[in-house]
C-alpha cells in the first residue's frame, strides 16, 4: 500500500520511518517533508503544505494513496479528516469537532470541568483588565495559556504576578501569538512532574502507547522559556502502575466516553499532558496528535506493525489487536538553532549527518531543508538524536555520543535530557 504522512517535523519523520517498516507498505509520501524524509529509502516528499487541504486531497487522489496519517494539529483543526472521509479516502486522525480538544483550550477546560476529569481551576478571559485583576487575586505562580493553536509557544508558566501580566499584555494586549491569544485561559499552577500519556483511540476502545516524559524548558535544570520540547525519554518511571490505572480510569476512559456521548467520537492519537503529584495525575492539556519530541523515542521502541494499529482504529476494532514494545529505554535529544524559541537563522549546512549509524541510534529531522543535496537548517528545532539502551543511562550516553558528531554554527541542546528519569528509577 501507499501511505501519505502530512507534516514536516521530527514527529512526521518518525511516523513515516516506522510506517515504512511495515511489510504492507511499498512507499511513503510525506507532504511537505524535510531533508530527513528526502533521504529515507522508500520515501518521497511532496511539496504540499499541511494546511492546503485541497492540495492534499488532490495529491492523495493523484497518487492513489491507500491511507493518510496526519501529523500536526493545524490540518486536523481545519477538518482534513472530514474532507478526506467525505471523498471516500481513509485518513487517520480526529474529526474537526473532536479536534477542538486541542484547538481550543477554553473548550477543553469546560469539557474537563463538565465531566469531572481532574484538572486545575481556571477562568477564561478576553478582556485584559479583567484578566490582570484575576491574576492579582490568585497570585503566582500561575499559568497563562493562549486559547488557540500557537505551535507550542502559547503557554507561560509565570513565577510572578508581573510575569503573568506581561504575558497577558503580549497576548490580549498585543499580538504575540496572533488570533490564538485573543482569548486566554488562566489556570492555577499545579506542582509535580509532567508526563505524556498518548493513546490510539477508535472512538470507543484504545491502546496506550509507551509512556514518555519531555522537557519543555529551553535550558538545563528546567530553566529558560517554554519551548515545543527540547527532548524526551521513554518509558517515564513517574507513571507507575498505580498512576497508569488512575489515568485510564479517571482521564482517558471518561474522555472517550464523553466525546462519544456528545456526538464527537474520538479516533486518532489522544495525548494527555499530565501533572503527577503525590501519585495522582491531573490533565494539563490535551493534544489530538502525537507529541513532538515524544513521538521519536516512542516510535524507536514500537515493535508492532503500526499500519495494523491505524487500520484497526479507523475500522473501530482496536479491541482485537495488541501492541508490542521494545523493553529497552529510548532517549531523544533535540538539537536547536541559536535563538530558539525566538527568531532563528536558517540555511546553515549541517555537518556530521553521514557518520556511520548504529542500529540503536536514529537521527530524526525536524527543521531541515534539502538544498543542492545538502541538509540545511530550516527552523528552531532542527534534529532529534534518539538512541535505545538497556538502561536509561545507557540510552542517554549513546544519544549524547551521537550529538557530539553533529555541528552547525550556533547549535545547542540541553545536556540533562532523561535525568529526571534516572532520579525516579534505578535505570
Amino acid at each position: 500500500m501507499k501511505v501519505l504522512v502530512i507534516g514536516n517535523g521530527g514527529r512526521e519523520h518518525a511516523l513515516a520511518w516506522r510506517i515504512r517498516q511495515s511489510p504492507q507498505v511499498r512507499e511513503v509520501l510525506v507532504a511537505p517533508g524535510n531533508a530527513g524524509t528526502a533521504f529515507e529509502p522508500g520515501m518521497r516528499n511532496a511539496p504540499v503544505a499541511p494546511t492546503d487541504i485541497d492540495g492534499l486531497l488532490a495529491l492523495a487522489r493523484q497518487e492513489r494513496v491507500d491511507l493518510t496519517v496526519v501529523g500536526p494539529e493545524a490540518p486536523l483543526s481545519l477538518g482534513i479528516v472530514d474532507r478526506f472521509q467525505a471523498s471516500g479516502l481513509r485518513c487517520f486522525g480526529p474529526t474537526q469537532a473532536a479536534a477542538q480538544l486541542e484547538a481550543s483550550k477554553a473548550f477543553t477546560k469546560a469539557f474537563l470541568e463538565r465531566h469531572r476529569i481532574p484538572t486545575a481551576q481556571y477562568r477564561v478571559f478576553t478582556d485584559l483588565d479583567s484578566a490582570k485583576a484575576y491574576v492579582r487575586d490568585r497570585g503566582a505562580p500561575i499559568v497563562v495559556k493562549a486559547d488557540g493553536l500557537a505551535a507550542g509557544k502559547g503557554v507561560v508558566v509565570a513565577q510572578s504576578v508581573a510575569e503573568a501580566e506581561s504575558a497577558l499584555d503580549a497576548m490580549l494586549g498585543g499580538d504575540s501569538v496572533g488570533a490564538a491569544g485573543h482569548r486566554v485561559v488562566i489556570e492555577d499552577f499545579l506542582a509535580g512532574e509532567e508526563a505524556s500519556y498518548i493513546v490510539i483511540a477508535d472512538g470507543t476502545n484504545y491502546i496506550a502507547l509507551a509512556t514518555s516524559q519531555d522537557h519543555k524548558r529551553r535550558d538545563d535544570g528546567d530553566l529558560g522559556p517554554n519551548t515545543g520540547g527540547m527532548g524526551a525519554y521513554s518509558p517515564a518511571p513517574v507513571v507507575t502502575a498505580a498512576v497508569d490505572a488512575q489515568v485510564r480510569r479517571e482521564i482517558i476512559e471518561p474522555t472517550l466516553a464523553a466525546m462519544r456521548a456528545e456526538g464527537h467520537p474520538f479516533v486518532g492519537f489522544l495525548y494527555a499532558g499530565l501533572m503527577i503529584h503525590h501519585g495522582r495525575a491531573s490533565v494539563l492539556e490535551y493534544n489530538v496528535r502525537c507529541g513532538d519530541p515524544e513521538t521519536q523515542p516512542i516510535m524507536l521502541r514500537l515493535k508492532s506493525d503500526v499500519i495494523e494499529l491505524y487500520q484497526a482504529a479507523i475500522d473501530g476494532r482496536l479491541s482485537q489487536v495488541a501492541c508490542a514494545w521494545d523493553p529497552r529505554s529510548a532517549v531523544g535529544v533535540v538539537l536547536a538553532a541559536e535563538g530558539y524559541p525566538g527568531p532563528v537563522r536558517k540555511g546553515d549546512p549541517i555537518g556530521g549527518l553521514s557518520v556511520t549509524q548504529l542500529p540503536e541510534v536514529k537521527v530524526f529531522h525536524a527543521g531541515t531543508r534539502l538544498r543542492d543535496g545538502v541538509a540545511t537548517t530550516d527552523g528552531g528545532r532542527v534534529l532529534t538524536v534518539c538512541a535505545l539502551g538497556d538502561t536509561l543511562l545507557a540510552a542517554r550516553r549513546l544519544a549524547y555520543q551521537r550529538v557530539e558528531s553533529i555541528q552547525w554554527p550556533g547549535m545547542f541542546c540541553r545536556r540533562d535530557i532523561g535525568v529526571r528519569g534516572l532520579v525516579n528509577s534505578s535505570a
